[in-house]
């Protein structure tokens, strides 16, 4: 049985829009798997509305398909009987044959598959919306999974119906507080399954089906007919023409490649040719850039973002040919030793669940030495450093003197800065009885993260 989970800020805003605004038209946006479909089939619910999914069909095929619906749904037999090629005649009739008085929503999703294989028809869709959407009571929605596309043609300043949206939905992740809502693993079990496909609702869904997470990793990533195990080909390719640049510099950053010149050469590009695709993955929310918090901001390094591309190029595509004998068994070290490291980057995302008074928290390093979290009170003085442990038993007081003596490097405001600490770990042996030092063991860090 489908349940609706979150989203509520986006369903209130279509919703109030809805019950405010004579028309409209919005744009719903994002990544594939990420719940678009979900989201306004919700809204939609108890509402008068036309539905067309496209395909990635030719612009004939397309406007047949929705031709059809359209005179179905208006109960348009001259619209039925009639042979149109092109998205003008189309949208012409329309402008006619609906009652402007009629509060109607007009949805196509997959737009990007219609602009894939006709750009005209955003000036067509212009045209609707200056000529009859404006001066009726029609919601016209569009909604598309090619992020670039839906970017440069739909919403940018160079597309003709730029400024004519008076709503876009660009959906994100789920936060992982809601990750306990699809699987019922344990919160231990759960803040894993974050770290290995993040927040896309449909993924989350496969996990769901499982009854732990080594059998959920096993079954869907681990075996050739498992659901992930060719997931970033069908993802990357509909996206990027260039897919294996693309695959290529996604794989060197995950095995570890951060800096562009690395990253560069371990796909054999020149230093300059790289930043380019770089730039475009970051668009697309596949990596991420990181800066050192007191440091250079042109110095950036580069990692992985995307939870589930990290995983399936450290596990999947690192093994393949044992994943496709079906012999692969993966060791615990090797999780643990990818958990530490989303574990640090889960942190620094959330950091501002558990400390809210600092304007400017990431990660700081220098000439080799590395703290995982530095957090700054511009105004205050104040100055906390963070370790982040994935492990048991993590000695409190060693790891706090571990922390001081690398705190001891950072240059900011010697004389005047006030410190605190903190430590993130599973868990502790012996406590820290100092007030400028906290700690936070897993069970702490998800009820803070919602996620007990």
């Amino acid at each position: 049985m489908f349940r609706f989970i979150d989203r509520k800020d986006e369903l209130a805003a279509l919703e109030r829009d809805w019950n405010t605004a004579e028309n409209a038209f919005i744009v719903v946006f994002g990544r594939r798997r990420i719940g678009k479909t979900k989201l306004i089939e919700q809204f939609l619910r108890n509402k008068q509305n036309v539905r067309y999914t496209a395909e990635d069909a030719s612009k004939k095929v397309q406007i047949t398909e929705l031709r059809k619906i359209l005179a179905s749904c208006l109960n348009d037999e001259f619209l039925a009987s009639q042979d149109i090629n092109e998205w003008g005649v189309l949208f012409s009739y329309l402008e006619k044959a609906i009652d402007k008085k009629k509060k109607l929503c007009i949805w196509i999703d997959e737009f990007s598959y219609i602009i894939k294989n006709d750009a005209g028809v955003v000036s067509v869709i212009q045209k609707f919306i200056d000529n009859f959407v404006r001066d009726s009571r029609l919601f016209f929605i569009v909604s598309g999974s090619l992020y670039g596309l839906m970017s440069e043609k739909v919403l940018s300043n160079s597309s003709p119906l730029y400024g004519r949206r008076t709503r876009d939905l660009l959906l994100k992740p789920i936060p992982a507080g809601f990750i306990k809502e699809f699987v019922l693993f344990g919160s231990k079990d759960s803040i894993k399954t974050a770290f290995t496909i993040g927040g896309i609702p449909e993924y989350l869904n496969v996990a769901a089906r499982h009854k732990s997470y080594m059998d959920f990793i096993r079954q869907e990533f681990f075996r050739h007919e498992g659901y992930f195990f060719r997931e970033p080909f069908f993802l990357l390719s509909q996206e990027f023409k260039e897919i294996r640049t693309y695959f290529s510099i996604l794989n060197a950053i995950a095995y570890g490649n951060s800096k562009p010149s690395n990253i560069a050469n371990f796909i054999g590009l020149g230093a300059r040719e790289i930043y380019p695709y770089l730039e475009l993955l970051i668009a697309y929310g596949f990596i991420g850039r990181e800066t050192s918090v007191l440091g250079d901001k042109k110095a950036g390094l580069y990692y992985i973002s995307d939870n589930f591309f990290d995983f399936w190029f450290n596990f999947v595509h690192k093994n393949r040919e044992l994943v496709e004998a079906g012999i692969f068994n993966v060791k615990d070290s090797e999780l643990n030793a990818y958990f530490g490291k989303r574990f640090e980057i889960f942190i620094r995302e959330n950091f501002f669940r558990f400390f809210s008074k600092y304007g400017l928290a990431g990660r700081w390093w220098l000439k080799g030495e590395e703290i995982d979290i530095v957090a700054l009170n511009d105004k205050t003085d104040e100055i906390l450093f963070g370790e982040c442990k994935w492990r048991d038993n993590v000695d409190a007081k060693k790891a706090l003197a571990e922390l001081k003596q690398k705190a001891s490097l950072v240059e900011w405001r010697k004389d005047t800065r006030k410190e605190a600490y903190c430590i993130f770990a599973k868990s502790f042996k012996g406590e820290l009885k100092e007030e400028y030092a906290t700690l936070y063991d897993l069970s702490t860090i998800a009820k803070i993260a919602n996620m007990d």
